[in-house]
């Protein structure tokens, strides 16, 4: 593929100009003298490697980062920007892959924080609700005004971040992983909006590691790869293989990989009438019941927020359930004698928590320790209560070794390896100790297509070699990629449970949604 960034379109207007954009963090480049070009009223996709300066370079566009050098043209017209403001004065407005909104209030609330139109507030709010239900006849984005963020569904958080920035007057939006926490549903209707905002002239700029979304919606795609732009294209003369070579410097697999026939083994988890209450009574699993059988994925799809981390918590002792019944191992644990991690891990158990940060990580600590979180306790990492530390280098050396982390240096701070390596090196901790059962949340949350390549490969691997491994994924592609058989979860139920090659994106979708069971 041929490099023509910042190419002028012909006959058209460039909404989007920036030329020779270079942005360091110390010693790191994270943007190497860029140029990006988007034409106006299009769908202009981002992609790239974790680290490969995507959402560096539209931070600048937002004001959230100044370049160091460089220059951004907005319509023709030089721009300063300095802030959200700037941009925001610019008719730039960002929707992040984590929603900026406040739950306590309601969604006319959301809107009008910040921006008033009058200090009396019964005036503002006719004001603002008069404006927001034009715009809503307009583009389609139907919220419920006077819900709370919080009574939302996803779907509709979306709807009102992208109501917020045109409220404000955005003709530019910049979109960051807009689908990672959607239903295929919410997911095509998001589409439809941003495909109706296109013809009334707004111009979209889309991050995404989802290639199949931006063949689908995209007119033009700029591929970055360590801090530099190396192709930009119509979407007309891509494909997803091309992007995905063009993003990792090679030719790259994350679809299904057909297992040989086999029937799964024996139960090595069994789970029955598993259910957990909050600390305020809410139900969050419902009488759930599941087995793991040795040498099978089992994939668990939902919407986030259903129930999955609640399942993970209590399969690895985590959580204590209100009700239920738990082998693992050939040791029965009831809801009064639950199981708690260490035993979970004497017993063959390994989890790779959701949030790696929170739960797998302690991001001020140097590889070594994070690489022996939850085993300093095995013989060859410890002598009489003393840390065997020059072993434990050792064997994160060799960890990062085996598993591609990337760099290879044990003494280098946890939060400073990009998200894909701090996966690979929570991975790694996980299945070196070669579990029988191996729990999975959010394989690849945050991780490029190269990392995730790697991931699918060292998972299948665990399947053959006879380990149970349960999948939570909020991917729909990922699930049917990785999954023998797939269960599906709604408000903590079991809404349906099928084998992959039965599995259709509609179809789990409908369940997800609690249709159809």
């Amino acid at each position: 593929m041929s490099v023509v960034s910042g190419a002028p379109f012909k006959g058209s207007t460039v909404a989007v100009r920036m030329t020779g954009i270079s942005k360091r963090f110390g010693a790191v480049a994270a943007n190497a003298d860029v140029d990006l070009c988007v034409r106006a009223a299009t769908v202009h996709g981002i992609v790239g490697e974790n680290g490969a300066g995507k959402s560096t370079l539209l931070s600048v566009l937002y004001g959230f980062y100044q370049a160091d050098s460089g220059a951004i043209e907005v319509f023709g017209h030089p721009a300063t920007i300095r802030n959200a403001d700037d941009a925001i004065a610019q008719g730039i407005g960002m929707v992040h892959q984590h929603f900026m909104l406040v739950d306590t209030l309601t969604a006319l609330e959301n809107v009008m924080l910040g921006a008033e139109p009058h200090w009396l507030l019964q005036r503002a709010d006719r004001q603002v609700r008069a404006k927001l239900e034009t715009l809503m006849q307009a583009t389609g984005l139907h919220v419920k005004l006077d819900s709370l963020v919080a009574d939302l569904p996803v779907g509709d958080r979306q709807r009102l971040e992208i109501l917020k920035t045109l409220y404000r007057g955005a003709k530019i939006l910049i979109l960051d992983e807009p689908t990672a926490v959607l239903t295929p549903q919410e997911t095509e209707q998001l589409f439809e909006v941003l495909r109706l905002l296109r013809k009334q002239g707004t111009t979209v700029l889309l991050i995404t590691h989802k290639l199949k979304e931006v063949m689908r919606l995209c007119d033009h795609v700029t591929v970055m790869r360590a801090g530099r732009v190396v192709d930009e294209l119509p979407i007309a003369q891509a494909s997803i293989e091309s992007l995905a070579e063009a993003m990792v410097g090679r030719k790259v697999h994350i679809g299904r990989v057909e297992a040989d026939a086999k029937t799964a083994g024996p139960v090595l988890l069994q789970a029955k009438g598993v259910i957990v209450k909050d600390a305020m009574h809410v139900v969050r699993l419902a009488g759930l019941n599941l087995a793991l059988r040795a040498g099978e994925i089992v994939g668990v799809a939902g919407v986030s927020g259903n129930g999955q981390s609640e399942l993970l918590d209590v399969l690895s002792g985590l959580l204590q359930p209100t009700e239920g019944h738990l082998n693992l191992g050939g040791r029965d644990f009831d809801a009064t004698h639950w199981l708690d991690p260490q035993t979970a891990r004497e017993l063959g158990l390994a989890h790779v928590p959701e949030d790696r940060h929170a739960r797998a990580m302690v991001m001020d600590f140097p590889a070594w320790e994070s690489a022996a979180l939850g085993y300093d306790g095995l013989p060859e990492y410890s002598t009489l209560g003393w840390l065997a530390q020059d072993h434990m280098r050792q064997a994160t050396a060799d960890m990062m070794e085996r598993f591609d982390v990337r760099p290879r240096d044990v003494e280098l701070v946890s939060s400073k390896f990009s998200g894909g390596n701090q996966q690979k090196l929570v991975l790694a901790r996980e299945l070196g100790q070669a579990p029988k059962v191996l729990l999975v949340g959010q394989p690849t949350r945050g991780v490029d297509i190269g990392a995730i390549e790697f991931i699918y490969s060292q998972l299948r691997a665990m399947r053959d070699a006879g380990c149970a491994v349960l999948v939570v994924s909020s991917e729909l592609d990922e699930i049917l990629a990785l999954s023998d058989r797939v269960i599906v979860m709604n408000q903590g139920r079991v809404t349906g449970e099928l084998a992959v090659g039965d599995c259709t994106e509609s179809g789990l979708g409908m369940l997800m949604v609690g249709e159809g069971e």
